[in-house]
């Protein structure tokens, strides 16, 4: 992508140039030794850090492996920073008004899901104020001149110990367990995408042996789940706007068997879509 930032306000695009800024800062590197590191010139990182400029895919894979974070988070905002930053957000058209969602039923085990929702609104809220503060200090620390070497850079710190592990991770969080740690997770398959343009990926970790769905391009309304045969059901709806703006992802499952793992989409308005994991 080139040019100068879109007229029309882009969140998405000020929340991706904020996270990427966030990984800079981790890497400890410099725009020069970005530059030397990469196929991108220097000027061509301060834009994309600064938000001037749309990152290409690329940027954002080759910046989440100099930091040692999972790209799948990242590469889902960053879909949803292309689709602002090309317009097409103004053209879709507006979801139909949703049906009444029941509360949950106890019987069956079914939570309702403002809980989830309200717990994910929460941690993304905390993400957020982390992500700014990475971000003053790194403009702060980008006025100066930068030196290279080992001395002038953080080395990352040991990631503690996961908090739950296979069928104990079950209907837990898999960023407050400490399950989303870099380099020990994967995607099971290729993202999946639904007829409404909404796409679903399952991530497993493999030092916790859970799983999860993360889904993006959500409209309120709209669910997923993660199952396996004879074993939990996990969801999460899509409850407003807020919701819809970020990735999702569902609470764990015990992943120490993928035989048979199981998403589905169930959009707002229309059919149920449902794929099977292969890998």
């Amino acid at each position: 992508m080139t040019g100068t930032a879109p007229p029309a306000a882009t969140p998405a695009c000020t929340r991706l140039a904020k996270a990427l800024q966030d990984l800079k800062s981790r890497t400890g590197l410099s725009l020069t030794a970005l530059a030397g590191r990469t196929a991108y010139s220097k000027s061509s990182w301060a834009r994309y850090l600064n938000g001037s400029q749309l990152a290409p895919r690329e940027v954002v894979e080759a910046l989440c492996a100099l930091a040692g974070q999972p790209p799948e988070r990242l590469l889902a905002l960053w879909e949803l920073a292309e689709v602002e930053w090309s317009g097409r957000h103004r053209t879709s058209a507006a979801p139909s008004p949703l049906p009444a969602r029941p509360a949950g039923d106890a019987a069956t085990g079914d939570r309702p899901a403002h809980r989830w929702n309200t717990r994910r609104r929460r941690a993304l809220a905390a993400a957020a104020c982390a992500v700014t503060l990475a971000a003053a200090t790194w403009l702060t620390a980008s006025r100066g001149t930068h030196t290279e070497g080992a001395a002038g850079r953080t080395a990352p710190s040991a990631a503690p110990a996961p908090g739950c592990r296979a069928e104990k991770c079950t209907d837990e969080d898999p960023e407050t367990m400490g399950c989303a740690v870099p380099g020990q997770t994967r995607r099971v398959d290729p993202p999946y995408r639904t007829r409404t343009g909404a796409r679903l990926v399952v991530v497993l970790s493999t030092r916790c042996h859970a799983a999860w769905a993360l889904g993006w391009n959500t409209r309120p309304g709209d669910a997923f789940e993660l199952s396996v045969p004879g074993g939990a059901v996990e969801r999460v709806e899509v409850a407003d706007a807020l919701d819809a703006e970020d990735p999702l992802f569902t609470p764990m499952i015990d992943a120490g068997d993928l035989s048979g793992l199981r998403t589905c989409f169930i959009p707002a308005v229309g059919r149920q879509e449902c794929v099977t994991a292969q890998g």
